[in-house]
């Protein structure tokens, strides 16, 4: 699957039904020995701003968790390899920030309040995907990830 492929399957998986962590985590698992699946269950506790509490945008947080795969130290001594990730984690931080205007969930909803919203997520109805950017912060975060290598 090409670049583009994967972001427009990171949208697609939205448009499913998945939050936008495990849409973007999902949309590249293979290329790091995870089943679509197991993507699905690793990042399913960060959609809405991480456990719909509007913190952390789900997005972001699917690609900081590729990150993870992709830079990440398993060694808990090696200071080296965990200052490369949060560098890495930080750069990409930047660029959806840049992007988007910020991180945060709540702010990019454009709510007032960063607060846990009722834990029941809201039905995906076309009135839905139309008060949402969320399916535009899935696009940008798999382009941003799409696009790493290529810097």
């Amino acid at each position: 699957m090409d670049s583009e492929q994967r972001i427009l399957r990171a949208v697609e998986l939205f448009k499913m039904g998945y939050n936008c962590a495990q849409s973007v985590t999902a949309a590249f698992a293979d290329e790091y020995g995870y089943t679509e699946e197991q993507a699905l269950k690793m990042s399913a506790s960060f959609g809405g701003g991480i456990g719909r509490m509007r913190e952390t945008c789900g997005a972001a947080c699917g690609m900081f968790i590729l990150a993870g795969l992709e830079t990440g130290s398993a060694d808990p001594n090696d200071r080296e390899g965990k200052a490369a990730n949060y560098a890495f984690v930080q750069e990409l931080a930047e660029e959806f920030r840049r992007e988007n205007g910020s991180l945060i969930c709540a702010e990019l909803l454009g709510l007032r309040e960063r607060k846990p919203q009722e834990p029941n997520p809201e039905a995906r109805t076309e009135a839905y995907y139309a008060k949402r950017p969320c399916a535009q912060m899935v696009e940008t975060a798999a382009r941003i990830w799409a696009n790493r290598k290529k810097k």
